[in-house]
């Protein structure tokens, strides 16, 4: 029997968000005491997206531009960011993440990493390079759609 795109797409639906719902309750436990979560997740997001501006920032997050911007001031201020305002529009900054905050980061992604090991080390090798295969799948899929969406801005 061959599986349907929208059973696919189903499957997709039901176990994402119980796998992200696993990451991100790891990542979180495992960040600096000293950092909020709405801190934590800023700093994630501006290091997966080198160079954002607090627009993004704040759409990301959910909150008012001048919102986000307090809450990024304060990550500048503790050293975990640093803002770059643009030399053709001073409005606009560029946001990037410090080594103290890499050093976070990496801190957790090895917790979480080492929690989704220890998980998945009761599969069997074959039902685990079957979901390696599958991620590389499916980031060849969503990278791709990312990448066309981008384009098309």
């Amino acid at each position: 029997m061959r599986t349907t795109p929208d059973e696919s797409a189903n499957e997709l639906l039901d176990v994402v968000p119980i796998v992200m719902r696993d990451i991100r309750s790891e990542m979180r436990s495992r960040r600096s005491h000293d950092l909020t979560v709405p801190q934590f997740r800023t700093l994630a997001f501006v290091n997966r997206n080198t160079g954002s501006s607090l627009l993004e920032v704040a759409n990301f997050m959910g909150l008012t531009p001048p919102s986000a911007s307090r809450l990024v001031d304060v990550l500048i201020s503790r050293g975990f960011m640093t803002r770059e305002e643009q030399a053709t529009d001073r409005r606009r900054v560029k946001l990037t993440v410090t080594r103290r905050g890499l050093a976070v980061l990496k801190t957790c992604r090895e917790g979480t990493l080492a929690h989704l090991s220890d998980k998945l080390s009761c599969l069997a090798p074959e039902d685990r390079e079957g979901i390696v295969r599958a991620m590389q799948t499916l980031r060849s899929v969503f990278a791709t759609d990312t990448h066309k969406r981008a384009l098309l801005k």
